[in-house]
């Protein structure tokens, strides 16, 4: 994308059904729980107004859980998750989110507005989504 494009923001291309989930349960209830499997991540909500917001990616969960052959019974959430994460904000330019990604490693990341988690957001958003109109 060039400086002629239109200005496309991470509100535009994210993805708004969230699963957020307490840390403490199994990632067998977890997984159960889970709506909006597309996102391949769930959202471990804050304990308190000082904690900070965790991720467990459908992935984390094969290799951490299922390659080990562990039982998703008797791992909790809390063991696998990544906390912090960090948030992209609504109103980012989404080549600024692409190069976030790209920084820290990132392949998705919450999107938070006002200290709450309002979406998800993806490589997978920011291509199909913000480079091909339409999709």
């Amino acid at each position: 994308m060039n400086e002629s494009h239109d200005l496309i923001r991470v509100r535009e291309v994210m993805k708004t059904e969230v699963d957020i989930i307490d840390g403490l349960i199994t990632v067998a209830d977890a997984l159960k729980r889970m709506k909006h499997v597309g996102n391949r991540a769930l959202v471990i909500d804050k304990r308190h107004a000082d904690d900070e917001y965790g991720v467990v990616l459908l992935a984390d969960i094969a290799r951490l859980v299922l390659a080990r052959d562990k039982s998703p019974d008797r791992v909790n959430v809390y063991e696998i998750m990544s906390k912090p994460v960090l948030g992209v904000d609504p109103a980012m330019d989404i080549r600024y989110c692409a190069r976030m990604f790209e920084k820290f490693g990132l392949s998705l990341a919450p999107v938070i507005e006002g200290g709450k988690v309002i979406g998800l957001v993806s490589y997978n958003d920011l291509v199909l989504k913000g480079m091909v109109p339409g999709l």
